[in-house]
């Protein structure tokens, strides 16, 4: 064998050396890669599973990790209504027409109301005759609507402006928002309605305070206006729609210029159901005070009006001996409108139509009290013996 035979034979077994060395490595790697057990599909699948609950948890933690939310209270005026729907409701008072309605004030001989009497107690008879009672309730819950009547003339302009403020705080502290209402009439030569029904004191108040005084009076116009406007005032909403209907007049009772007279205006108040309370400005007094305040033993022909008014109607006359009683005058007209109670009953003989009845109502097992209540009624044609409907 020649020398570059015996090369070529050298060179040939290191190539078929090197390609086993390669097949050994390859041949390694690939066990070793089985023996290590990588998946590639799998493991993305198993990490596309786990987010979901990976999420969960850690919403969880933060809603744990958040403080809790402060709860905002409800607005005032719906914590109001809660605190209204909470409270116990009376029983509304449903009637029928064909019934007399009348609105007692029941008092001791001191003056102070008796507001424990029971429809037991009570008795009623028209025209002389007993009459069984059908309803009966107090009237502490019933609506108001009242029309308050200022006389302007040139006879009260010393005292308006106490008129005014005793007016106001009257107002101010008998209406009840959402529930009574009221209007603003004044009176010199001729009626005029300022402001209508409202149940916003404020909006009456402003009225009020705007008035001057000056002309001459119409009284009689002025109530019989009035009791007309009572008779058809709004009433509240649903099926009990039951309201009093009551007139404060403010005035000395002299009556110059009405087309009317008195016994009309009495009428239609008694039509309309109305309960008048007067309060005389009359400065001529001849008074004792052998009470607990002065009582007037000199009435002028002016305070005779008014007080027929007030007894016709089951209202009251009031005598401010100065005219800082006049807020007293008011106070005790508020505090009266919830001590009464309400009477219905039904004429065992119905009158014909447009027939005057009187009424009578007494407490006869309790002695030392007297009960004023409207003297009569006219009957309608619109119902059988219900006055004012």
């Amino acid at each position: 064998m020649n020398l570059r035979s015996t090369y070529n034979f050298r060179m040939s077994r290191v190539g078929l050396t090197f390609c086993a060395a390669c097949c050994l490595i390859l041949g390694v790697g690939s066990a070793a890669a089985q023996q290590t057990g990588a998946t590639p599909a799998p493991a993305p699948a198993q990490q596309q599973q786990n987010p979901t609950a990976q999420q969960t948890q850690q919403q969880d933690q933060n809603q744990q990790a958040q403080p809790p939310q402060k709860q905002t209270p409800p607005p005032q005026d719906q914590q109001s209504q809660d605190q209204q729907s909470q409270e116990p409701q009376v029983a509304p008072l449903r009637i029928s027409t064909g019934l007399v309605k009348l609105v007692a004030t029941v008092s001791d001989r001191r003056h102070n109301f008796v507001t424990d009497l029971e429809q037991k107690d009570f008795k009623v008879t028209e025209n002389g005759k007993p009459e069984p009672i059908q309803f009966f309730g107090r009237e502490t819950n019933l609506p108001l609507r009242v029309g308050l009547l200022l006389d302007t003339s040139n006879s009260i302009r010393v005292r308006l402006h106490f008129e005014q403020d005793a007016a106001i705080d009257f107002l101010e502290n008998t209406l009840v928002r959402h529930r009574d209402m009221a209007f603003l009439m004044t009176f010199d030569n001729e009626p005029q309605i300022i402001q209508d029904y409202t149940d916003d004191p404020s909006i009456l108040a402003d009225a009020i305070q705007r008035q001057r005084a000056g002309g001459g009076t119409s009284l009689n116009d002025a109530i019989y206006v009035a009791s007309q406007k009572l008779e058809n005032a709004p009433l509240p909403a649903g099926e009990n729609n039951e309201v009093r209907r009551v007139l404060v007049v403010i005035s000395d009772g002299d009556d110059n210029l009405s087309d009317r007279a008195t016994s009309e205006a009495i009428e239609m108040a008694e039509r309309a159901e109305v309960s008048i309370y007067t309060i005389s400005t009359s400065t001529d007094w001849l008074a004792t005070t052998t009470g607990d305040r002065p009582t007037k033993l000199f009435k002028t022909p002016g305070d005779k009006v008014l007080e027929n008014f007030s007894v016709q109607t089951g209202g009251r006359v009031f005598f401010p001996y100065k005219v800082d009683d006049l807020a007293e005058s008011f106070h005790d007209i508020g505090t009266e409108l919830r001590s009464q109670y309400f009477i219905a009953y039904a004429p065992s003989t119905p009158p014909e139509n447009g027939q005057y009845r009187k009424i009578d109502v007494q407490v006869p097992d309790r002695k030392g009290l007297t009960v004023r209540t409207r003297k009569g009624y006219y009957s309608s044609s619109k119902t059988s013996g219900a006055p004012g409907q």
